[in-house]
């Protein structure tokens, strides 16, 4: 039995960033959000850039309730969808063709609950998304909003996801 021979680094962090930047660009509202994603690996940070556009109350001045949970619910999305995708990516290889981003079926929100813990102050803001069960048909996913300490959130949330199904099987 022959091995292939490990592939560069750098072919392996192409492949995963322009996964993820296909998977991002799925979903346009991340792009009017302006959110962004950095990834470490398989951990994925989601950056909400500050604009002013994004303040709801300009007399405190704090971000708005609607975008911060949608802030979270994207992250909650983007992070359950990319631990579908790291396995595929991973386990298909560069030149498979049959998995990938734009192949790919999103999770649909069932029910997404938001915590306001602080004030969201007129700067950017940070989340991350943690799977707490993914099934073949159901995942729950934790997500955390901070600003300028990770041990201060400004929110957090809770959302339910009904999976996509392979149509492939049945």
């Amino acid at each position: 039995m022959t091995h292939r021979p490990p592939e560069p680094v750098q072919v392996v962090k192409q492949r995963r960033d322009s996964a993820l930047a296909g998977l991002v660009a799925r979903v346009p509202f991340i792009g009017f959000l302006g959110v962004t994603f950095e990834r470490r690996g398989d951990e994925l940070t989601a950056v909400l850039p500050y604009r002013p556009v994004l303040i709801g109350n300009p007399h405190l001045p704090a971000l708005h309730g609607g975008a911060t949970a949608a802030f979270l619910e994207v992250t909650a999305i983007v992070g359950l969808s990319w631990t579908l995708l790291w396995e595929g990516i991973e386990h298909f290889g560069p030149d498979s063709g049959t998995f990938g981003p734009d192949t790919l079926r999103l999770p649909r929100t069932a029910d997404f609950t938001v915590d306001f813990l602080r004030t969201g102050l007129p700067r950017d803001a940070y989340a991350r998304a943690i799977v707490t069960r993914s099934g073949r048909r159901y995942a729950s996913v934790r997500a955390e909003a901070w600003q300028d300490n990770r041990a201060r959130p400004i929110a957090q949330g809770t959302g339910h996801f009904v999976m996509p199904q392979d149509p492939h099987k049945t």
